[in-house]
Order: structure tokens, then C-alpha cells, then sequence
């Protein structure tokens, strides 16, 4: 699933393509596409047709793009596959569309906005806005203190200005659970997924089964601050692409990739000591590590 980096790079690709651009047609190809809209198709597109992208923002691994009037905001969600492709203008923007094409919007230069789905868990809805429970801006790329409402619980993310460090070590702290799965709480922080929790774990040499209250604050802003550093390290250069489904609004991938030093290394030496990666089954996924540099918690410390 994308997580920040991948998400970040979309909005940036949007901001610089579709704002100010005027929906004029809304084409539907599979209801599933609109099926977090009570309505479906039917009310995404008459929701959608006739309005002015403003604003293209993000918070963690949510997009949306404000709508005129600043009351609504179309809410992306890229699922395991999504993608936001923007079409040339032209005559025909794509004669043979893509055959995971989902929705299509016409914009009023020509162009288009295509949502390309492989998977089918993405979904676009429009959504109305209510105000952030702190009063500041919602996320990056725009000023705007609204935030969509299915979002409204998504704790702000590692890259966030406003985001109170200390007050998410504690909150951590007291979580009582593993720090990785800490990482993964949307509610406590958000943006991270999978594959950077285990980067930033392995820089910050802890393992992802710490129990978060056994943790000291200095370890768990350690791990916040190497979290960050390396969502900033992936984010410039677009991400982290494992085939052709994590693409920027272009079509073109990112590279990050080639630059993990755990995340699907198995067996690999470490780059730090040199032992190799160890691969551990995860809440139905997996975890990497280094069995030296981040060691296992005592028996009777989980």
C-alpha cells in the first residue's frame, strides 16, 4: 500500500497539474470506484461535474482535493493499487484507455484525471469539510484549517509542521503495545506503513516488537526522528516503486527501492555489522530486521 512518500509525491504531482482546472465530464467505468458515496456514480458525478480543483492536500496517506466553494473536497483513496494519472489534452486523451480505468475526469483544458485501480480498494468520494480539532492546518499543501470528515480521526504525520512531537512519544508510550505496531496507528501518528517503519526502526536500533512502555522518551523520539528522516530521504526521489503500481501523476516511478537497507532483504547482510536480515511473520504480513543491531526483547518483556 502507498504510504507517505508515494502519497506525497501524487499531491505534489496534482498541485502542479489540475488545480484551477474545472471538471467538465465524470465518467464511471466500475461502481466500485464510488462506493463510499451513499449515492454511488451517480452522486460522485453530480457532486463532481462543474466544480474547480483549489486545493490539492494530504495528511499521513490521505489525499484529497478541495473543491470551490471550500465546503467539499474530492477524498482519494489509492488503496493497494490506486493510481492518478493525468492525461495530455487533446482530442482524446487516451484512445485505448488503460484496462484498470476506473473513473475519468475531463477537465476544462483538455486534459484528463484518470484513477487506474489494478486491485480495486480504492475509492474516490466527494466529502464534505469540517474543522480540524486543533485549529490548524489540515495537512500540506494548503493553509486551509478544513479537513475532510472520514479523516478527521487521522493523527497528523512525521512530516507535519504542526505536529507535537512529545505529545506523540507519549502518547506512544502509552500505548501499550510493540513499537512497531505503535508506527502503524494511524491515530497515533500517520503516513507510515509497512516498509518505512522497518527502515526507521532498523536506524533507530530497536526492534519492532519493543514494548512501547518499556521504551524511554529519548528511544521513541529517536525512532520518530529516523522514521522521518528516511520518509524524506524516499520522498526525494518519488517513493518507493516495486513495479508499475506505484507511479507519480506522470507515470513515472519512484527509486527508493534501491536504497532499503531491511525492508525484503532477507539474508542480506546488514550494511551497519553485517549479519544477515532476518524476515519475521508480522499481523499477516512481515517484519525485517537485524538480529544484532536491533536485538529481540527478553523472554517475559513483549
Amino acid at each position: 500500500m502507498p504510504e507517505l512518500p508515494e502519497v506525497e509525491t501524487v499531491r505534489a504531482g496534482l498541485a502542479d497539474h489540475v488545480l484551477g482546472r474545472t471538471v467538465l465530464t465524470v465518467q464511471v467505468y466500475r461502481e466500485s470506484a464510488a462506493r463510499r458515496a451513499p449515492g454511488g456514480s451517480i452522486e460522485l458525478v453530480s457532486r463532481l461535474r462543474g466544480r474547480t480543483f483549489v486545493a490539492a492536500v494530504r495528511r499521513g496517506k490521505f489525499c484529497w482535493l478541495t473543491l470551490d466553494g471550500r465546503d467539499e473536497a474530492l477524498l482519494v483513496h489509492l488503496g493497494m493499487s490506486g493510481q492518478l494519472i493525468v492525461r495530455a489534452p487533446g482530442p482524446d486523451p487516451a484512445p485505448q484507455p488503460h484496462p484498470h480505468l476506473r473513473v475519468r475526469l475531463g477537465l476544462d483544458d483538455g486534459s484528463a484525471l484518470d484513477f487506474i485501480d489494478q486491485r480495486t480498494f480504492g475509492h474516490l468520494t466527494v466529502v464534505d469539510l469540517e474543522p480540524t480539532a486543533d485549529g490548524l492546518p489540515a495537512g500540506a499543501g494548503s493553509p486551509d484549517d478544513r479537513i475532510p470528515a472520514p479523516v478527521g480521526h487521522i493523527a497528523r504525520d512525521l512530516l507535519d509542521p504542526h505536529l507535537d512531537t512529545g505529545a506523540v512519544v507519549a502518547r506512544v508510550r502509552a500505548r501499550r503495545t510493540g513499537l512497531k505496531r505503535g508506527l502503524l496507528d494511524q491515530t497515533l501518528v500517520s503516513g507510515v506503513g509497512n516498509i518505512y517503519a522497518d527502515e526507521g526502526l532498523w536506524r533507530a536500533r530497536l526492534h519492532y516488537a519493543r514494548p512501547t512502555e518499556t521504551a524511554r522518551p529519548g528511544e521513541v523520539t529517536r525512532l520518530l526522528t529516523a522514521t522521518a528522516e528516511v520518509m524524506r530521504e524516499a520522498l526525494a526521489v518519488g517513493g518507493t516503486s516495486f513495479d508499475a503500481l506505484y507511479v507519480n501523476v506522470n507515470g513515472a516511478s519512484g527509486y527508493f527501492d534501491r536504497s532499503l537497507t531491511v525492508y525484503g532483504q532477507t539474508g542480506r547482510p546488514c550494511p551497519r555489522c553485517g549479519t544477515a536480515i532476518r524476515r519475521d511473520s508480522f499481523m499477516n504480513r512481515s517484519s525485517f530486521s537485524c538480529p544484532r543491531c536491533q536485538p529481540r526483547p527478553r523472554h517475559g518483556h513483549w
